[in-house]
């Protein structure tokens, strides 16, 4: 059988170790060579290219609900770490009672383990599920709700995991520390998160004296939300603006400022796009700042 292996970019270093599996069986394996940013981004074009039966997605959980036209098997990539590290934070976290924890995909497997230590240490653990993902506790670059549901219950958030993507989507006004498994060090992300608020708020500002907007519509399985584009459209024509929607699978910005003629871009495709603004040279936009700047333009009609 034809397959398509599909990596994110920190495994793709490994993909012949992957592949032995497949070969051994006798199946036809072709790797996908395009960058892949998470569960949501689903290599259909080239799976059909090549004529694969089956795409193989490694490293992220299951996120397109839909049923797509080639099926999709997901394979888990889990990272271990020893439960005993987190003793070193205890003495930092000892004035925080009430703990909402979470994590990626990669430790999810840990979360029971990881409430238990807490709650032996005297914590009361929060752990919840968010809208989008799939485990109890994971936190995806898109969707941290699965700790800001506790916002007036916990204390504080802890999150558990590597690299910056995934912690940055924690919007939330309790103090948020990050603990990294590898490097066993804790930090406190206050200051980074309030970062990415003041870019956000200066987007929203500039916006309101935009006249031309370009909504960005993807192809990807995981992210392609044209009713999401139809209504901003309707929505900013209301408001006497010129409006063109954009198509792409990937959202290149030195491709789209080509255009020239865009004061400000919106993404109904992955809401962090918005946080690459300087790339863009232009505002950009996700649906929820776009419902803010919606509002703040009929207020200043008034």
């Amino acid at each position: 059988m034809k397959i398509l292996l599909q990596f994110p970019e920190g495994l793709k270093q490994h993909a012949f170790e992957f592949a032995k599996k497949y070969t051994k069986q006798g199946d036809e394996v072709f790797f996908s060579a395009s960058p892949c940013y998470g569960g949501c981004d689903i290599a259909l074009e080239e799976a059909k290219a090549v004529g694969a039966k089956k795409i193989i997605h490694f490293g992220h959980a299951r996120f397109v609900k839909k049923k797509l036209s080639i099926p999709v098997e997901y394979v888990p990539y889990e990272l271990e770490f020893d439960i005993r590290s987190l003793e070193s934070i205890l003495q930092t976290l000892e004035p925080y009672k009430k703990i909402a924890i979470g994590t990626t995909i990669q430790y999810s497997h840990k979360i029971k383990e990881i409430k238990k230590f807490f709650e032996s240490n005297g914590k009361i653990v929060f752990v919840g599920r968010g809208t989008m993902a799939i485990e109890d506790g994971q936190i995806l670059g898109c969707d941290a709700f699965a700790v800001t549901q506790f916002e007036k219950e916990c204390e504080i958030i802890l999150f558990i995991g590597d690299g910056q993507f995934h912690y940055l989507a924690i919007d939330s006004n309790k103090p948020v520390f990050v603990f990294h498994p590898k490097s066993k060090q804790l930090k406190n992300i206050n200051g980074e998160i309030e970062m990415v608020r003041k870019r956000r708020r200066g987007a929203i500002l500039k916006a309101l004296e935009c006249k031309t907007f370009g909504i960005i519509v993807s192809t990807k399985p995981g992210q392609s939300n044209p009713e999401a584009a139809k209504w901003a459209k309707k929505e900013l024509e209301k408001r006497k603006k010129t409006v063109a929607l954009l198509v792409a699978n990937e959202i290149e910005p030195l491709a789209l400022n080509n255009f020239l003629v865009f004061d400000c871009y919106v993404t109904t495709a992955c809401p962090r796009i918005a946080e690459d603004r300087e790339e863009f040279t232009k505002p950009v936009l996700d649906m929820k700042m776009l419902s803010e700047v919606l509002e703040l333009m009929d207020e200043l009609k008034k």
